[in-house]
This record gives structure tokens, sequence and C-alpha cells, in this order.
């Protein structure tokens, strides 16, 4: 600190207390604010831990005494805060001024001190202060700041931001500025803003959110999404080394993130705004973008813009996705029903209507020339009258707006949509809508009791559904058939769609009144489980599981234990089993491990059932499928490799078929698993010595040495030691099956041996997992510990 302003603080001021946590300190640190209004080279690093230590006193003030939040508003110190900020070299202490004003708000627990904080509207000057935001570390702390704000948000303290009068809301305008910021933190934040916004119960706050910000701000979101999407595609196209997968799992997350947030904000349940994000949503991105790139035919394409169209794989893995987060019944509503139900005629009435259209492949306006516009229109009556800065968002090219918006409509639709938006609302008419099929209750009745029997016509006259059912021809591999029975899965298992729309099209069995189902698509289906079945098949386990789960939901009923396969499909199940069983047959004599892989596997299914979230959630699945262990993608969802991996798919194969044959013949599984639990011995079980082989050991653990007897049984490993009270017993200490041991010789000690026990891991989502015992057993010769480890083999064999 400099010489002269140090003695300035000291000699011509008060000397500062003992305690710094007090009201005097509070006193001694504002007579240095007093003294240095001027921010310059010389006090600039005092000022910035004066600010410092003033935050630390609030927060204990907040605690522990009152009069140190009245004295601090007494002075008035905030605006000290404002006229360093404004200074030209204030920009050195703004890091540290945000920084005491984050952690101020964010710890500051009473109520009254915070609004006490809040009050003379210096907060928000703050706010609109012209920040340096090239600098990155003043963007992350003011963006910082206005969340730790958003937090304190409630009904009554949403009035120190939304000045109703002045209709102004500085703290949620400024925000969403940064909706696109190229910082993954700082986006994360402005949308954890926006949700603390919009849960707030005030409806004069949320009509100037409609009025002058949603259309813009939504429009310019998904049009965002719209153009990540079509990076995540550019990505899938072109990169096709699934080794090399680092940037489309950062992409894939992203896309999760955007979806996330939409489905936060419908779950707020703000029917105002959640009327404009649909309408958006639908309109900009989910109809023009993923239902434009579904089908791929000629006499539908009509699209001026080439560029939207995605590649199948992509629009199919994006439409599960949708249907998987998004449970906002109008969309997914909306949505199912299009893919479902859209005739050509249908069909073709949407491409003209989007496909003509080039403005929609476009937000209305750029969402800062909107706001910038909206400032304008707040400090002038005449907003000629003013120059304002247009900064077009990054999303957005300046010459394809010039080409596709004159500056004229760019500048008059401003006004228009807020006009609209109003009206929309007063009226409280929903938009409509040109595709969706708008049911009577009646019609609803009729469908649910006479759902169509669609025969291949019926559906090839459907061009969204017939697309679907095609993607289950598995040619090349099993990659579009696999997101096919995602995007039917997720369809049917979403809580939010009308279970009328699914029976329209025989999608689902929860009719009391069903006596049939889709047979084109179980037809599909019983032929994937037949090539499943084949010698060096295409289909992975992953996509034959998905096909069961669809299969079993299209004709069986879980709850009612009933299933409505006929005859003929049912034939086909089982001769996909015996193809599976024969298949597995050819390993036998072969693998001398066979036994072990198989109750290895059986085990592998009943821990670890498959959970689509978790699957569509793994950027190796979007990668055509790979055969190499060395590529790091789990077994099921590649290829085998080698004559162990087939014989393991086989086996899980097997399993799968067989369990949904008797599933589907309501026979219960008696024969699996070959090992009965109830069979087997449990630590502390006791157990009769007299007509056992013991073999004497020490067990050396990483903290103890355990004298015991080793039996081997013809299923188990056992440790015991002889029981005290019963003489000829002994009580099990360790148990476990022969097939997890692996037994080695020590090199140094021929009396010893190493003992390794892994077991498999309870969720595939782990891929290793510490062994549950790994010790070195010491024998009292070298005899017993050959006998040992003779017997440890055989028995593994045996078993």
């Amino acid at each position: 600190m400099n010489i002269l302003t140090k003695a300035r603080n000291t000699l011509f001021g008060a000397t500062q207390p003992k305690n710094p946590h007090s009201l005097d300190n509070l006193k001694y640190l504002c007579g240095i604010l007093q003294r240095n209004t001027t921010v310059s080279d010389a006090n600039r690093d005092l000022l910035t831990e004066t600010l410092r230590s003033i935050s630390e006193i609030l927060i204990w003030g907040d605690q522990h005494d009152s009069s140190v939040f009245d004295y601090f508003l007494e002075r008035g110190m905030l605006i000290y805060f404002l006229n360093y900020m404004r200074q030209k070299n204030g920009r050195y202490i703004c890091v540290q001024i945000l920084q005491t004003l984050n952690i101020l708000f964010e710890n500051i627990r009473n109520e009254t001190s915070l609004y006490y904080l809040l009050s003379n509207n210096h907060v928000n000057n703050i706010i609109l202060h012209k920040f340096d935001f090239s600098d990155e570390e003043i963007t992350a702390y003011y963006i910082s700041f206005l969340k730790t704000l958003s937090l304190k948000l409630n009904k009554h303290s949403i009035n120190f931001f939304y000045n109703e009068k002045n209709n102004d809301f500085p703290l949620y305008v400024e925000a969403i500025k940064f909706f696109n910021h190229p910082e993954t933190m700082v986006r994360i934040a402005v949308r954890t803003l926006t949700l603390n916004v919009y849960k707030v119960p005030d409806p004069t706050m949320h009509r100037f959110i409609l009025d002058c910000t949603a259309t813009e701000y939504f429009s310019n979101f998904v049009w965002f999404i719209r153009n990540h999407i079509l990076d995540f595609d550019s990505l899938i196209r072109n990169n096709r080394d699934i080794n090399n997968r680092g940037q489309l799992i950062s992409s894939l997350e992203e896309y999760l993130d955007h979806i996330h947030y939409l489905q936060d904000i419908f779950l707020l349940n703000v029917d105002s705004l959640n009327n404009v994000l649909k309408d958006q949503l639908m309109n900009r991105l989910l109809i023009p973008v993923y239902m434009f790139s579904l089908i791929k035919r000629d006499k539908f394409s009509r699209v001026k813009d080439p560029r939207i169209m995605l590649e199948q794989l992509s629009t199919l893995f994006l439409l599960a996705e949708i249907f998987l987060v998004i449970h906002y019944r109008p969309v997914v509503e909306e949505l199912t029903d299009i893919i479902l139900s859209a005739d050509i005629e249908t069909v073709e009435a949407i491409q003209h209507r989007y496909g003509e259209q080039i403005s929609y492949s476009l937000p209305p306006t750029a969402l800062e020339v909107c706001l910038a516009k909206y400032e304008q229109n707040e400090e002038s009556d005449n907003p000629n009258d003013s120059e304002v800065s247009l900064k077009v968002v990054d999303i957005n090219d300046e010459n394809e707006r010039r080409r596709y918006e004159g500056e004229h409509s760019r500048r008059r639709s401003i006004s228009l949509l807020a006009a609209k938006n109003r009206q929309n609302i007063e009226s409280n008419i929903k938009p409509a809508s040109l595709y969706i099929s708008n049911w009577t209750d009646d019609e609803k009745c009729r469908r649910s009791q006479n759902p169509m029997r669609l025969n291949d016509n019926q559906i090839a006259n459907r061009p969204y559904f017939d697309t679907l059912i095609k993607a289950l021809e598995c040619t090349e591999n099993d990659q579009l058939c696999f997101y096919a029975l995602s995007v039917l899965l997720t369809m049917t298992t979403n809580p939010c769609i009308d279970s009328v729309i699914l029976e329209s099209v025989c999608l689902t069995v929860k009719s009391s009144e069903k006596s049939f189902y889709n047979i084109v698509l179980v037809d599909k289906l019983c032929d994937i489980l037949q090539l499943a079945t084949i010698q060096d098949s295409n289909i992975r386990i992953v996509t034959l599981s998905l096909t069961i789960s669809l299969l079993k939901k299209l004709v069986y009923d879980e709850e009612k234990k009933t299933s409505y396969i006929s005859d003929h499909d049912m034939s086909r199940i089982d001769k996909a089993r015996k193809q599976a069983t024969e298949d597995l047959r050819r390993y036998y004599p072969h693998q001398e491990l066979l036994l072990d892989m198989f109750e290895d596997e059986y085990r592998q299914t009943q821990l670890n059932p498959m959970r689509l979230e978790y699957l569509l959630k793994d950027s190796c699945m979007l990668f055509p499928p790979t055969t190499t262990p060395l590529s790091g993608v789990e077994f099921i969802k590649r290829l085998p490799s080698g004559d162990i991996e087939r014989a393991r798919r086989s086996i899980r194969v097997f399993f799968l078929i067989r369990s949904l044959f008797l599933e589907l013949n309501l026979i219960i599984e008696t024969e699996l698993p070959l090992t009965k639990p109830e069979n087997l011995f449990k630590p502390n079980d006791k157990l009769d010595l007299n007509n056992s082989d013991l073999i004497a050991c020490t067990v050396h653990l990483t903290d103890r040495k355990d004298r015991r007897f080793l039996v081997i049984d013809q299923m188990q490993f056992i440790l015991i030691e002889p029981d005290i009270k019963k003489v000829g017993w002994g009580i099990v200490k360790f148990c476990d099956l022969m097939q997890d041991v692996e037994v080695a010789n020590d090199k140094e000690d021929s009396r010893s041996l190493h003992i390794t026990i892994h077991k498999p891991v309870n969720n595939i989502y782990v891929k290793t997992s510490p062994p549950i015992l790994n010790a070195k057993f010491t024998f009292d010769d070298h005899i017993r510990c050959m006998t040992a480890k003779q017997n440890l083999i055989k028995g593994r064999q045996r078993y």
C-alpha cells in the first residue's frame, strides 16, 4: 500500500478497531470510502480490501447485530460502489465489487436485511451498469451475481426488481442477453435465473415478460437449439471413428441440457409462457426440422433451405429424447398425433405450409435487436432520435438476415409481435394447429372402442409412421432400428400422451376391450427376433432387448398377466427360441468355461436390467456398431469379437428370447439359475466338518492375519473357523462361488497361494469393481499348498 495513502487513513482518520466484526470497524471502513472517492493506482488495493472486509462485516451483522445494516444503509454505501464502477479506473475493482455483492446476497438470511439492501434501487442501477464484458472474469462474476439475486426472488422481493409503473425489469432483461454465451457455465446460470423468475407467482411480471420478451427470447432460444442440432448432425455425418468421440459427447450433453431446460419451464405451469414456448418449439423446430427430416421422399421435399435436413439417424435420436424428457401434454400429444395419424394429404399440407416459408428458419428478430429496441422505446417516444448500437446475436449471419428480411420489416415486426402476443392472451385463445386431430370426446370414445386394424397399405398412407416401421428393417446394421425402437418405446411410455392416440394404431394393451394388436409392427419385431438368433447376426443385445420390451407392450398386459399374441406370432417366437438354443449348443463342446459364462451372464441379466434413458445418453450408439473391445464400448452395445464373446452373446440371446417365450405363455421360470441360492452356504452358517476335507491355512489380509480352514465344496469356496461351543462343527466366515475364484502360485514361497475373488459389478455403467477378496494363503507345507490348488482347479472345472 502507498505510504501516503496509509498515513491518510490512519493519522487523519480513525484507528482501525481490533475487532474486525463490529459496527465500529464498519464505521472505520466507511471512513476509508469517504476519503477515497476517486479510484487511482495508489488506493486501488486499499479499496479492494476494504470492499472485501465490508462484505464480511455485513454477513456477520445479518446474524448478530442489526445495527450494522442500519448504518450501512444510512450512509448509502452502495452509492460508493456505483461511483467506483463508473470511473475510468473503476474497472480494476469491478471484479471485487461484484464478488462482494455476490457473497453478500448469497449469505444474507434475514429478510429484513435483504429488503434494506434492495431498497433505493441501487442494485438495479448496478445491474444496468455497462460493464466490460470482454473481460471473462467480470462476465463470470456479473452473471453469478444476477443468478444469486434471482435465488432471492419471491412474491414480495420481486417488487424490488420489477417496476410495474415503468414497465422495467433489468434483472431478467439483462440476463437473457447472455442466453447464447460461448461459456457453458454462463448459459447454465442464465437458465437458472429465468426459471427462478418464471416461478414467482406475479401476474403483472408475467404479463411484462409475455408482452416484451417471451416470443423474442423463446424464438431465439429455439433458433439456438436448431443451430446446435445442425452442428450435432454434422458431427454424426462426418465423424465415423468411435475412438474420436469427445466432441460428440459434449454436443450430446448440451442437447440434453437444452431439452431438460425446456421441460423445467413447462413444469412451472405458467400457461401464458408455456403457450408461447410450445408454439415456438413446434413451429420452428419440431415440425420444420425434426418432422421434415424424418421422411426422405422426393414428393414431400419442398424445403427451400436444404441445410435444415438432418440424417434420419439423428432425427430418430432427437425425437426419442424429446419423448423421453418432455412431459408437457400439448407438445408430446401433438407430436405423437402427427407421427401416428398424419396421412399423405396432411403431410403434404404440413410440408407446403412450412416448406415454402423462408422466415421460419430464422428467429423473428435477433434477441439483442428486440431488447435494444425495447430499451430505446423506454427512453424516448421517438426511437429514431437516439442512436442504439444493435448487436446481432452470434447465431445469425448478418448477410443472410439482410437478404431474407428487409430492415423495414424487421423493425416493424417488433411492435407487431408484442401486439399479437397481447391479443392472444387477452382473448385467451391458444394458437390453432393446422395438423393436429382435434378429437372430440365422442371421437376419442369411438377410436378407443374401434381401433384401426392397420395393414401395410394403410400404414403406407401414413408417411411418418411408415418411416418408423421401415426403420425396423435391419439391412446393413441395427442403428436405425435401435433408435426407431427408442422412439416407439418412449412414445408409448410417456405419461402425458393420451392412450386413445396410441390405441388408435394399437400401440398399447391398456384397453379393456383389446382383441387385436398392430400386426404389421409385431411382424417386424418377430423378424428382429429371428435375425438375432442367426450366426454372425448384426443385431446387438441392446437392440434385441428393446425389441422384446416393445413386443411385450403390444401383446402382453403385465397387470392382468394376460397375453394377446396370436398362435402364428407365438410360433415365430418359439421358432426363434429353438434357433437360439441350437446356436448356443454349438459352443458346448468347445468352451471349457461355458457353464461359468452361463451363470455369470444370467446373473448380469438379473442384476442389470437395461434402462433406455441411459442407453440414449451413450454417444457410442450414434456410431456404426463396432466389434473391438479396445473401443471401450460395453459388450451389449457392440458386436462380439472372438469365440468367447460370440458364446456370451449366444447365451444372452438365449436368455432374452426364452424369458419372452415363457412370459407370453404364462409359464413361471423354474430351471434358472442353475445354482439355486437356497442351496448355498452363507456367512455365519454352521457346517458339520466330520465328513469334510479341511486344509488349515493362514490368510494374510491388509491389516491382519487370520487362521482359517479351507473347505472346497462342489459349488463354493468356503473359509471356516472351529465352533468352540460344538465339537466337530465350524462357522462359515467367508464363502463365494467357485466360478469367481482365481488362483496363482507365490513365486517366492512354495507354501503360499494368491487367491483373488471378483464379483460381477451390480451396475452395467460401472466398468470395474474392487475384488471382494485378494489375499495370500499360507499352508503348513508345500504338499498341502499343492493339494489346495489342485482342489480349487478341479472345483472350478466341476462347477
